[in-house]
C-alpha cells in the first residue's frame, strides 16, 4: 500500500465519520478547531503507547509491543487528517519530507550538532528556504 492509498482510506473513513468535515474546513476557524481536535487526538493515543511501556520505575510490569503497534498506526490515522485538514496530499508530504530529510543531512555535515550551523545565516530560516523553497519570507 502506498503512502496515497492510506491518505484515501483516512479521508473516506473521515467523510464517513463527519461528511461535510472537508467542506467545512474552508472556513478557516472551523479548519483550526479540526486541526487541534486531530492534534490532540493523536496526543492521546501517543499518551496510550506510553502507557503501554513500563515508564514507571517504582512498579514492575511487561511491556506491551503488541499494542504500541496499534496506537502507532492510530497516531497514524490522526496524523494523516491533519495533513488533509492542513492542505497536505500523500505527494505533498513525501517531496516535503525529503526536502526536510536533505537540509537535515546538511545541517548535520555543516555543524548543527556542535552547535556552530546557523540555521538564519541567509536571514531567513533555513526551513523556509530549502524546504519551502521561499527566499523572500
Amino acid at each position: 500500500m502506498s503512502l496515497q492509498a492510506i491518505f484515501d482510506e483516512q479521508i473516506r473513513l473521515n467523510e464517513k465519520i463527519n461528511p461535510d468535515l472537508y467542506k467545512e474546513i474552508d472556513d478557516p476557524e472551523v479548519k483550526r478547531q479540526r486541526f487541534l481536535q486531530f492534534e490532540l487526538a493523536m496526543r492521546q493515543e501517543a499518551a496510550e503507547a506510553i502507557d503501554s511501556l513500563n515508564w514507571k520505575w517504582w512498579k514492575k510490569d511487561d511491556d506491551d509491543w503488541d499494542n504500541i503497534k496499534i496506537e502507532l498506526v492510530d497516531m497514524l490515522h490522526f496524523w494523516v487528517s491533519m495533513c488533509t485538514v492542513a492542505g497536505l496530499s500523500a505527494d505533498d508530504v513525501i517531496e516535503l519530507y525529503l526536502k526536510k530529510n536533505q537540509l537535515n543531512h546538511k545541517r548535520q555535515n555543516e555543524g548543527y550538532k556542535d552547535g556552530s550551523y546557523d540555521k538564519n545565516a541567509s536571514g531567513v530560516e533555513d526551513n523556509v528556504v530549502h524546504v519551502l523553497g521561499k527566499t523572500d519570507a
